[in-house]
């Protein structure tokens, strides 16, 4: 991974902050596709995927934008609580899960903090003089990131700006614009009912011209859950887990150190060797033959009585 320092930082909508990352030394970075995103790690030692919502023709330096959660799992609370200018994060070599394809038109829609890749896009498109058009819909004008960049003459295309002010009567119709399949490829970042609506209009669409990129956050946390006590081997400390936190947050608040990524039971991050207790496994990666000695800490927990974990 590399050590890249935070060269600039400030609010840039309602609770968003944009993140100017560069070398330490001011050198070159490796290169980025519009639509790509960043694997960090935030100060709480949580792994965190951010698109990219610069130009790619820029080696100098990266951007990113993150949505202020306070009552988070802790990424996005820890990158803008616990970060300031100067401060340096490690960050793994871009990906990109959003790549645009080449097309005769593209119909760019995005909601709320999922304008990152979007805006990427739309400079992308904008310097190769292709034909786009951008829709951005957001509760209100002060949640809204990066509307004066919306409206220069940096961006090309017709750019439609609807805030709906929470009202679910003033949520923008697409139909318009999917009625009839025509030879655009949309490309939609947003929240969950965005991405539901957009994907029940365009089913009558080729799949291979509808491409998605969600942001929805996962629940880990079930109702029945009950709190129970974590034994920790290297570190000596014993930990009760409440019923509504999982054992990566309560170590974590510990002063713990532990790793990960998707928090979801999905990447394998997290994995922790276990030497005493029953696990209810509810991650989707280890095999078989790991759950009687391995745990993902992100989602698992004790299905009676203590574990006894080596951290």
């Amino acid at each position: 991974m590399m050590d890249l320092v935070i060269r600039g930082k400030r609010e840039i909508a309602e609770g968003i902050w944009e993140f100017e990352l560069t070398a330490a030394d001011g050198s070159g970075l490796p290169p980025f596709t519009a639509g790509g995103h960043l694997s960090l790690e935030t100060p709480s030692k949580a792994m965190r995927h951010y698109s990219l919502s610069n130009i790619p023709t820029e080696h100098h330096r990266y951007v990113i934008a993150v949505k202020h959660e306070p009552d988070s799992r802790g990424g996005s609370r820890s990158m803008v609580e616990e970060t300031e200018i100067g401060s340096t994060l490690k960050v793994d070599q871009p990906g990109n899960d959003f790549p645009l394809v080449d097309a005769p038109n593209y119909l760019l829609i995005a909601g709320g903090i999922g304008i990152t890749p979007i805006l990427s896009m739309a400079r992308q498109l904008s310097a190769e003089g292709k034909p786009f058009q951008v829709i951005y819909c957001t509760r209100s004008a002060h949640q809204a990131a990066y509307l004066d960049v919306l409206h220069s003459d940096e961006i090309t295309g017709e750019v439609i700006i609807h805030h709906d002010m929470g009202d679910l009567d003033q949520v923008y119709d697409f139909w318009d614009h999917f009625e009839r399949p025509s030879n655009t490829h949309i490309y939609c970042c947003g929240p969950k009912p965005l991405m539901e609506e957009v994907r029940g209009m365009t089913g009558h669409w080729p799949e291979s011209a509808v491409h998605f990129e969600d942001f929805k956050p996962v629940e880990v946390v079930r109702a029945d859950d009950v709190a129970f006590q974590v034994h920790l081997s290297k570190s000596g400390k014993t930990l009760t887990v409440p019923a509504d936190r999982t054992i990566l947050e309560t170590v974590r608040e510990a002063g713990v150190s532990a790793v990960s990524s998707c928090e979801s039971g999905t990447c394998g991050t997290c994995k922790t060797r276990y030497s005493a207790g029953t696990v209810d496994h509810r991650d989707m990666v280890l095999m078989p033959e790991e759950k009687s000695s391995c745990i993902m800490i992100c989602v698992s927990r004790a299905k009676e009585g203590d574990l006894t974990l080596d951290l």
